[in-house]
């Protein structure tokens, strides 16, 4: 089967229902929008949560948690990530863009984390590391240099 195909089961779809086309069509006339109001307009549309004016549930309650504006936003990248590279070489960001190892450098920098393992000794540039990959970079015969 190709999705060319493809056909809907039948009876599963429906004509669509034609509004506004007299009274013998059962939606004549108000074209089942009722009688006047704000719905029975042309051109009526209404958020999902408009409540007629009165100040909607979502204003009503109180805001929860806490948005710190100075926190700083790490690209992030494990240690398996560095045996792609050769023993002696060194790591920088700039070299893990160029390999596509990660999409774009955030703002505060790149950070090395520790899970995995790294098989040969690299030297890695960041701007930060966690205690675990840091020791287990040095284990591996490495250096670890902060930009």
């Amino acid at each position: 089967m190709k999705l060319h195909e493809l056909k809907p089961t039948p009876g599963s779809t429906h004509a669509k229902r034609r509004v506004g086309r007299g009274h013998g069509s059962g939606t004549g006339k108000t074209a089942g929008a009722g009688h006047k109001g704000q719905k029975a307009r042309s051109g009526a549309t209404l958020r999902i949560n408009f409540e007629g004016g009165q100040t909607p549930v979502i204003k009503r309650f109180r805001k929860v948690g806490f948005h710190n504006p100075h926190r700083k936003e790490f690209t992030t990248i494990n240690l398996d990530v560095l045996n792609r590279y050769e023993k002696g070489s060194v790591v920088t960001p700039e070299t893990l863009l160029e390999d596509k190892v990660i999409k774009n450098l955030a703002k505060a920098g790149l950070k090395v984390l520790g899970n995995g393992d790294v098989k040969q000794g690299v030297t890695v540039k960041a701007h930060k590391f966690s205690a675990t990959a840091e020791a287990k970079i040095k284990a591996a015969g490495g250096q670890v240099e902060v930009i």
